[in-house]
């Protein structure tokens, strides 16, 4: 439901990681919607994208063209050319409206300068909606959610992030196996402690920590991160399993 007034909700801070995902997730290469954002970030015209509700944050609109016809790449690179804000529904499968000026509360707090992003960083901390602003001149893609921001990071960039962060998990798993090794050891020869346990909890807590990362790149990568996928899935095989029975064990 759209809040219309300009305070952030109380559990926005417990919400904002699981939908930044989700975010991430629509806007994924591979997906039609990132296919029509890097249309117009290549076309350089730039754009300000409402994914959400269009009833629920009707309340914002002035003037706009009316649409309603099922979202395409090709469409949402046409209707870019427009000044105006882009609405799409909620699963970005419809185009709703085009040509909008959004009127978000002016009294909402926002640290961006330039009037896209401004509107931009209002709309979302106004509403449930993703908002996506692409700058015109930098060609960079914003992403906000819940007033958060995330900038989108090309291909590249991601995917050096990602295989650096597996090199890292890489060393974390060959340190938990030896810790385990270890551990298994002094359990035949009856010479256990409490710190030899909490060696190889913290080594496991590492490794998950870790595979949570990679995990945040993967669904930036979309389709281009299942090399990513697999490499992550050989490398966390029986993990869970060993911590949850040293749990249980201890």
């Amino acid at each position: 439901m759209a809040r219309q007034s300009g305070g952030d909700s109380v559990d926005s801070g417990v919400r904002q990681e699981p939908r930044l995902v989700r975010a991430m997730e629509m806007v994924a290469p591979g997906t039609a919607l990132r296919e029509g954002v890097d249309n117009v970030v290549h076309a350089r015209t730039g754009a300000l994208i409402v994914v959400g509700d269009p009833e629920e944050i009707s309340f914002m609109f002035s003037g706009g063209i009316r649409l309603d016809i099922d979202y395409s790449p090709a469409f949402l690179y046409q209707v870019a050319k427009m000044d105006g804000a882009i609405i799409l529904n909620a699963n970005a499968t419809k185009i709703a409206m085009a040509n909008v000026q959004l009127l978000p509360d002016p009294t909402i707090l926002s640290l961006e300068t330039g009037t896209r992003h401004r509107t931009a960083e209002r709309v979302s901390k106004q509403s449930d909606s993703l908002v996506i602003a692409v700058s015109q001149r930098r060609e960079i893609v914003s992403l906000y959610v819940d007033g958060a921001k995330y900038i989108l990071e090309d291909i590249p960039t991601v995917l050096a992030k990602a295989n650096q962060a597996l090199a890292t998990l890489d060393k974390y798993r060959l340190r938990l196996d030896q810790v385990s090794t270890r551990l298994t050891s002094l359990e035949f020869e009856g010479g256990t402690t409490l710190h030899d346990v909490l060696t190889v909890l913290q080594r496991s807590e590492l490794v998950t920590r870790m595979a949570a990362e990679i995990e945040r790149y993967i669904v930036e990568l979309g389709a281009e991160g299942r090399l990513i996928e697999m490499q992550l899935e050989e490398t966390l095989y029986g993990t869970a399993a060993d911590k949850a029975a040293l749990v249980h064990d201890y």
